[in-house]
This record gives C-alpha cells, structure tokens and sequence, in this order.
C-alpha cells in the first residue's frame, strides 16, 4: 500500500491546500470526514494523520469532534489551528476564547527544540486565524513556540508524536509553512518520496487493466485536458479497447474539431468517433437568451447525441471520465454528509440512469497541476495539456443574448485573435484565461469614409490559481492595441472593442 498522510476536514477554507503541501513532499495525501472511525483510518494506514482548521469553536454546541480512539492508533497527528484545539481539549488541555483575536501576520518565537521546527530560525514568521487559544496544556505536552496573543502558539507530545499549530503552516503567507509541512512528513511520520507521476503512470496502467480485463471502456472525449489525459493514460493501458467519442455541438472554439480529430485519431491512433450535432444544438437552442436554459439546453442535448453515438458503437462495460480530485472533494461542509455535497461531475454531460455503465476514473486522485504532468509524460501536445480552461457550454456564454451562427463566427473569429496575440506575446500559457465575448449592443463606428453600426466584443483576461477567485491581467497596452486593431479590421461585423478591468469577486470569470 502506497505511503500516505490522511487529513481529517473540520471545514476550513484551507483544506485542500494542506492536501496539496503534502503532495508536493512527494507523499500521497488524502482528505476524509472529521468523523471518520478510527478503526476506517487505522484500514488505511496512514503514516500520519493531520486535522483541519475550521469556523468552529471546540466548546460550542455541536462542535465537530474526531474519533477520540484516534489517539490511541500510535499514528502521529498534526493538529492545525481548530484541529490543534481539538487536540488539547479531547486530552484534557483547557481552551478558551482568547483575549484578542489573531488575524493575519503574526510573529511567532520557537522557544524550544521541536522536530516541526527543525532547521528554522528562532523568529518566523507566520498566518493566524482564530478566536480561541489553548490556555491550559493536556498532560505530556510541551509548548515549543508561542506568539504575542499565545503561550501556546504550538503544542507537542513528542514521546506520543502528537503535535498542533495555531497558525496555518498551509498558506504562503506563512513564509517557511513547507518546511514545517516537511518536517512532519518525512520527519515525524518518516515517510519516503515516492508520489511521483510516473510512478501513478505504472500504478495506474496496472490498475485500469486489471479492472478492465477484456471489457470496452468508452470515453467522452471534449478535447479538455481532464478528458484528454484520461483518454490517453487509459489508451496506454489497454490501447483497443477504449472507444473515444467527440460530439462537436458547434459551439467550439475555431479548429477545435478538427485538432481533437488530428490529435487524438490521427498521432495517437485511438478508437475516435466524431459526431457533428451541431445543426440539433443550434435547432434547439434557437434563440433563447436565458444563461441557465441555454446550460440546460446544452447538457440535455449532449446526453442524447452521446447516447445514439454509444449504442451505435457497440457494447461497452466501462465509461470513462476526467474526473480529478477538486470535483471529488468540492463543496465537503461540516454542517452535512459530504458524500451528499459532492459536485456530479461528468465530462460527458451528467448521464443518466438509464445508461448503465461502471464507472472508471483514473484521474481521480489529482489535482490539475497532477493531471498536466501526467499528461506531458504520456506525450501529449503542449496546445492540448496546457490549454486555457474552456467551459462546458462552449461559446454559448460568451455569446449575451440569443445564439445564432452569424453570431457563433463573430465571437469564434475574435476569440481566435485573441488567443493568436497571446500566444506570440508569450503570455496564453502564463495566464489562467484569455477569451472574447460578444455583447448584446451595437454602437456607432465610421470604417473608411462611411458609418458603421455593428457589435461590440469584449476582452477578458484574468489571473488565478483554481477558478475560485481572480484578478485581471494588466495586459501591456501595445497588445491591446494590437487586439482591437486585428478583431475590427479581421473580423466582419465588429467595431468597438473593450477590455473588462473587473476581477471575482464580484464578478465572475464568465460572463453568463
């Protein structure tokens, strides 16, 4: 069984960074219920075990708990900020609210040697937030740093590896939190470095040809690097047996189809079949307007085009999908069942029952910094692993207003431009996303010596690490230029051109 540290979710905003610190150790991490049994931790063998922040207070009613048998599983335990005060309440410490709350930078002075500090100088600096402090230490601990608002900064058993943080060593505004991050890893809990991505290649080869065994998998392949990864990695395994289908709803991007078709179905030599609906997206979509009815025009189509193309392609035990680990864990909340919460994610459209399929996931595990690398070493082209992320209704969000094909090429013919300048400025795989947007207005223009009234397209441009929140990008104002005298001069039907300054929030990165 692969080396792993498990982390306990209490709720904080924090978690799934904590998962991604440890991954970066090259040590397997995982994120389970506060309220996981002992006794399903102990089945994983873990080689340490971390508990979460989180908005609670460990005296308030219905505080979340752990399984108090946890202490006795001679697992090391790392206990961060909520998680921490857990610890010294269930083992007899004393918390309480504190004086004067700590948000933010705070300085935090090692006192005495600790193996979470080890290599560190005596002053850090580090990120608080909480309103409770341990006041009263649990029997067998130490304190081995404190803070100017904390006697009790940091708490260790260290005969029992027990260990806590008020502050969160998770978040790069604590400056040296890997080190600590490190130190309990390989140095408490000892493990080695062997989550690497070739290593979860050879894994993962193995497994899907186990599951699979002379069983057909079918695939819906968009042409995302989710579904493209997990295209490849399980062409790898059982190369004929994997059945690739591309449902082109004519709302892509230009020469999206045909890539898809030349990569896939022509370098790789997959199994790919291609479907051209777009005349029975359009027919449907027709000319509503609403962002929600055109989503739920889109999704309910796709489902019955990728169910023909399925019967038509045979029988098939497996589908496959580009599930990764953020659409596995999203939206876990304290308050309720997680399983419960857990975002229905499908790259082919959300099926429905009546497709009775097994599932296979292989990405499941990863988190998208993951899936590139594995996909740059199973060979895939730059263009495709470190595209810019695409939504699931395609161009339809970046059309305002009804959906029509004239419309459908002015928008396609600007975005095309837009990532063009991108790419030769050698900024479009350094920016989270570029893309154009058509708006719903015309304005006045005078091109040449006669009057214009014609469509308005937006740029958008914007920096970000997971989609969550986001800044726009100062984009020098030579490209801009650039930008608006291409779009206008190559693109027929368009005379303004304007860049969007807002970031998210409050706005979002689409624009319906």
């Amino acid at each position: 069984m692969i080396e792993q540290i498990v982390i306990l979710d209490f709720g904080s905003q924090y978690t799934q960074v904590i998962a991604r610190r440890i991954r970066e150790c090259q040590v397997f991490s995982q994120i389970l219920r506060f309220d996981t049994p002992a006794s399903k931790l102990a089945a994983f063998k873990p080689s340490g075990i971390i508990l979460s922040g989180g908005p609670a207070s460990v005296y308030a009613k219905n505080a979340p708990f752990c399984d108090p048998s946890i202490w006795k599983l001679g697992i090391p335990v790392l206990g961060i900020c909520y998680g921490m005060q857990l610890m010294a309440h269930q083992l007899g410490g004393r918390v309480e609210k504190s004086e004067k709350r700590e948000y933010g930078h705070a300085e935090l002075e090692i006192v005495t040697g600790s193996a979470l500090f080890a290599g560190m100088e005596r002053i850090q600096k580090v990120w608080m937030s909480h309103a409770d402090k341990v006041a009263g230490l649990p029997p067998g601990f130490l304190a081995p740093a404190r803070s100017e608002n904390s006697s009790c900064a940091a708490i260790a058993d260290p005969l029992n590896r027990l260990f806590g943080l008020q502050f969160h060593p998770e978040v790069h505004h604590t400056p040296n939190g890997g080190q600590i991050i490190f130190n309990f890893v390989h140095g408490v809990c000892g493990c080695g470095r062997n989550w690497t991505m070739k290593s979860f290649i050879e894994h993962s080869v193995a497994e899907i040809r186990e599951k699979a065994g002379k069983d057909r998998v079918l695939l819906g392949l968009s042409g995302g690097v989710d579904s493209s990864v997990a295209a490849a990695l399980i062409h790898k395994a059982i190369t004929d047996q994997l059945m690739c289908v591309f449902v082109n709803n004519g709302l892509l991007r230009k020469g999206e189809a045909e890539g898809v078709q030349r990569v896939f179905g022509q370098n790789l030599q997959m199994q790919l079949k291609y479907v051209d609906a777009t005349k029975i997206f359009l027919g449907k979509l027709g000319r509503v307007t609403d962002p929600e009815r055109k989503r739920k025009i889109i999704g309910r189509t796709f489902v019955d085009v990728f169910d023909e193309a399925a019967k038509k392609a045979g029988k098939f035990r497996f589908l496959a999908q580009g599930t990764t680990y953020p659409d596995v864990i999203e939206s876990v909340s304290i308050a309720g069942n997680p399983s419960s919460l857990i975002k229905s994610h499908h790259n082919v459209g959300g099926l429905p029952r009546r497709m009775k399929f097994e599932l296979l996931e292989p990405l499941r595990q990863l988190f998208k910094d993951e899936v590139r690398e594995v996909g740059t070493q199973l060979g895939l082209p730059r263009e495709i692993v470190w595209r810019q992320p695409f939504p699931g209704p395609g161009l339809a969000v970046r059309i305002l207003g009804p959906i029509t094909p004239e419309r459908l090429r002015v928008v396609r013919e600007a975005d095309w431009v837009v990532i063009d300048e991108m790419k030769k400025a050698d900024l479009y795989y350094k920016v989270w996303q570029t893309f154009a947007v058509l708006l719903p207005v015309r304005t006045v223009g005078v091109m040449g010596d006669e009057r214009t009234y014609d469509n308005v397209v937006a740029v958008r441009a914007v920096e970000s690490v997971d989609g969550m929140t986001a800044d726009w990008v100062r984009l020098p104002y030579d490209l801009l230029a650039r930008l608006s005298t291409r779009i206008i001069n190559e693109v027929k039907g368009v005379n303004r051109v304007c860049f969007d300054i807002s970031s998210k929030p409050p706005s979002t990165i689409e624009w319906e």
